[in-house]
């Protein structure tokens, strides 16, 4: 049970439970104080953790040959392997590289990365406040040892696609759809881990800004990958674009956050991939026509032809309707939950792809279970499967397990409308006379 108004509790007790709930004014004053609590801890982890190479200097690397001059991608590799990420990667470490000394000052890097971690700390913790999240969830915000090390300890790419993609989440949710589309292709054209949310942007899209702007701003998405692919398509077309979003990709066994459990044999096999992509398909299928398109209440049949058709599905009366349907909670939970039931099927999990999900789960797991127990219970058995390393199998189980968890509670939780209408419809109801 969530916290309640509780009778007879002493004065100081009641004025906790409303500020963690949200029903003081003083609620406010927890997301920033939280902030600037992080902030400090974040310099602290810099000062006295030391820090380790996985990729920086790969990356360095693959920038000095972009920039003494090579344009083929499959030329481009570092330390650890081949460049395997979209031109917006390679032109945000360029910046770095200068900013670095050729990224030969690990300290400075280290510096922005604890800039971005808090840029996209206070984004994330504005689109918890805009989506009505309670003051109790926040300190699960800042409290992850795994998310601290991937931003300043690694300086990973996924610091980049993450800070991008809940910018996107932000813009949305102000109905700036254009904005929060560029700023999310920039994160796709960052690490195409960010596909698996692209089919809730669309569905945003065409529910928050109608069915040809729609088409409109997703033609200029392409345009702006286009764009940023252009200095490397004359060289070699196909390998840039074999490298960049490289889908076939073979992980190994030994790095892997998730499916340990299964043994080297079933991971690596061809059929065991085959399933996780049939499911991750059936999954989003099922979100889309029962969660995301809902607020269109339209049958979906119809919708499918019109799109085909390449008619409106709504007229435009309509299209305003669906419109305003298109909560900052709605926003929220769609993108995340196309985040979750991606990363629940992912072939395979890398410690760096906490940056996509530590700021996912106590958001989704609250929606559904509004009782703190249950929420920080959840939080913390992940925050220890993704703190366990080399994951073990029970470590990978509870990854896998809490990431289902995760998504059933987005698929179960209702949103304000929905509860709103219940509720309604309860009241409306004649009562039974005796």
């Amino acid at each position: 049970m969530a916290f309640s108004r509780a009778q007879g509790l002493p004065g100081p007790v009641r004025f906790v439970l409303d500020v963690a709930t949200r029903r003081n004014e003083y609620a406010k004053f927890i997301p920033p104080l939280l902030w600037l609590g992080d902030a400090l801890l974040t310099c602290l982890v810099i000062w006295k953790v030391p820090y380790t190479e996985i990729d920086w200097v790969a990356y360095m690397e693959q920038v000095s040959q972009y920039v003494n001059g090579e344009r083929d991608y499959t030329k481009m590799e570092g330390g650890t392997g081949p460049l395997v990420y979209p031109a917006a990667h390679l032109y945000t470490y360029t910046g770095l590289y200068y900013l670095t000394g050729e990224g030969k000052n690990i300290l400075l890097a280290q510096q922005l990365f604890a800039v971005l971690y808090m840029a996209t700390l206070a984004v994330v913790m504005l689109c918890y406040w805009q989506a009505k999240a309670p003051p109790y969830v926040f300190p699960l915000l800042i409290l992850s040892k795994r998310l601290h090390s991937v931003f300043v300890l690694r300086c990973f790419n996924d610091c980049f696609a993450a800070f991008f993609l809940f910018l996107a989440i932000f813009l949305f949710q102000r109905r700036s759809w254009t904005f929060g589309a560029m700023v999310f292709t920039w994160g796709l054209g960052i690490k195409m881990s960010l596909l698996l949310t692209l089919p809730a942007v669309v569905i945003l899209l065409f529910l928050g800004r109608g069915f040809w702007p729609c088409l409109r701003v997703l033609w200029l998405m392409a345009q702006v990958q286009l764009a940023i692919a252009i200095p490397f398509l004359p060289a070699n077309a196909k390998g840039y674009l074999g490298r960049a979003f490289e889908l076939s990709r073979q992980f190994k066994f030994e790095w892997t956050v998730n499916w340990r459990m299964l043994g080297e044999e079933v991971f690596l096999s061809r059929p065991f991939a085959l399933a996780l992509l049939g499911c991750h398909v059936v999954f989003l299928l099922i979100f889309i026509t029962v969660k995301w398109l809902q607020p269109a209440d339209r049958p979906l049949l119809g919708m499918i032809l019109s799109v085909i058709q390449l008619k409106p599905p709504f007229t435009p009366p309509e299209e305003r309707r669906v419109s305003l349907k298109v909560t900052p909670e709605f926003v929220m939970t769609t993108m995340l939950s196309a985040n979750v039931v991606g990363l629940l099927f992912a072939r395979s999990l890398h410690y760096q792809f906490y940056a996509y999900l530590a700021w996912s789960t106590p958001y989704l797991i609250w929606r559904f279970w509004s009782n703190p127990l249950v929420v920080y219970g959840v939080w913390l058995a992940q925050e220890w499967a993704w703190n366990v390393f080399p994951s073990t199998p029970i470590s990978s189980a509870v990854v896998v397990n809490v990431l289902g968890l995760t998504v059933l509670a987005a698929y179960f939780s209702s949103s304000e409308d929905e509860r709103a209408a219940q509720a309604e419809v309860s009241s409306s109801e004649p009562k039974k006379t005796k």
